[in-house]
């Protein structure tokens, strides 16, 4: 391993990962593993680039040194960014597959257990079927190994993703102020970015959610040039970037009042919110913190309703999505039983606010051995922009007695 002080992290943090993997590695009695999901590569590496959708692989044998086999202009990255120090390459007329199988070969892998990532989205049907006519038997479906590693979050890792909550807030204020009738929807999206990236944050897996008026009721619906009019309310959702970590969190921008309607969704949802983060602990099960979050928005009395799951794992994140839900999402009936590490986007939502409004108040949150934390500091309540004209009264200060 290259010791290198321009990394993500400490090379003890990837000698601490790739240690863990060949641990697991031994446990299922594999002799190699070939790693091709983007994540996984920066997980274990440190590399990325975004040429992701051309092949590429990391060969990771039980003993020995892992090799990198990319296109030969993504090489640059393997030499640059990484800790790795055997990469091969191939030109943009070869055949990534066949290389793959020789590499194996030259490295004594040929009649060996390899595992590899069967649901890998850049490791698609077509070049499998290839890769096992060519290699033959001793393939094995690895797929998860190294997940298992990534759901729980080092303390470095979650530093890193303070860093990219910071962006993600800075562009959530942002569009919040932007969010006004005449702007558009592109000016919101225009104002966010540019606070998440001079701010620090790069480009994430995901650019951010912008949704006006009736287009809220469409899901995952962004910004597509329409005007903010007059008493309409804006869904926002950020997700910021650092390093390819991410953090991420729903807002709900209001132009006009909080009419009783919108107060009892905005009230529920931080309701939920405060609870989620007093039960959220090692050992908590999935189901727990899913049951809770969807016993809280379906009391609701305007109508709406939860219809995805509660949240997920998020982390490490390429497009065309920030979270790590195939990892661990919180969904009913999921025994799996927190541990300290784990980092999650809570989504206690409300699609349908009498029937034609999607609001939104969510959170990042980092189990600790005793709890949880959330990655944010912006206040969990909607953002009204008064109608123009309209006067603003201060709360009324109460005497003492009234106090007591």
């Amino acid at each position: 391993m290259r010791r290198r002080d321009d990394m993500t992290f400490p090379a003890e943090e990837y000698e601490r990962r790739m240690r863990e993997l060949r641990e697991r590695m031994a446990r299922r009695g594999l002799d190699a593993v070939i790693v091709t999901d983007p994540e996984n590569l920066m997980y274990l590496t440190d590399y990325q680039t975004t040429g992701y959708s051309f092949f590429q692989a990391l060969i990771v044998p039980l003993d020995g040194d892992s090799t990198m086999l990319t296109r030969a202009l993504e090489q640059s990255n393997v030499i640059e960014r990484t800790w790795l120090t055997h990469s091969r390459a191939y030109p943009d007329t070869g055949d990534a597959i066949l290389d793959l199988v020789s590499t194996l070969r030259d490295l004594r892998l040929g009649d060996k257990q390899v595992g590899y990532e069967r649901n890998s989205y850049y490791f698609p049907a077509y070049q499998q079927d290839r890769f096992h006519d060519a290699f033959g038997d001793g393939l094995v479906d690895c797929f998860g190994i190294v997940e298992e590693g990534r759901v729980r979050k080092s303390a470095a890792e979650v530093d890193v993703m303070r860093r990219a909550a910071r962006a993600a807030e800075a562009g959530m204020r942002a569009g919040i102020a932007a969010a006004v009738p005449g702007a558009t929807e592109n000016d919101v999206a225009a104002e966010i970015s540019a606070a998440m990236f001079r701010a620090g944050g790069e480009f994430p897996a995901v650019m951010p959610y912008v949704a006006s008026g009736p287009r809220s009721m469409i899901g995952h619906s962004t910004w597509e040039g329409r005007t903010i009019q007059p008493g309409e309310h804006v869904f926002l959702e950020v997700g910021g970037c650092y390093r390819r970590y991410h953090a991420a969190l729903m807002r709900t921008v209001l132009n006009g009042e909080l009419d009783p309607q919108m107060r009892s969704a905005q009230d529920l949802m931080a309701h939920a919110l405060v609870e989620l983060r007093a039960l959220i602990r090692p050992g908590v099960t999935v189901s727990e913190v899913d049951r809770l979050t969807r016993s809280i928005i379906e009391s609701n009395d305007v109508g709406a309703q939860l219809v995805t799951r509660a949240g997920y794992s998020i982390g490490i994140a390429f497009p065309p999505s920030w979270d790590e839900g195939y990892i661990l999402s919180l969904l009913e009936g999921d025994p799996t039983p927190l541990e300290p590490g784990m980092t999650f986007h809570l989504i206690p939502w409300m699609w349908g606010v009498g029937g034609t409004r999607t609001v939104g108040l969510s959170d990042t949150i980092h189990v600790t051995e005793h709890g949880c934390e959330s990655l944010f500091t912006l206040p969990e309540e909607f953002s009204v922009h008064p109608a123009p004209g309209t006067t603003v009264l201060p709360p009324p200060t109460l005497t003492t007695d009234q106090a007591r």
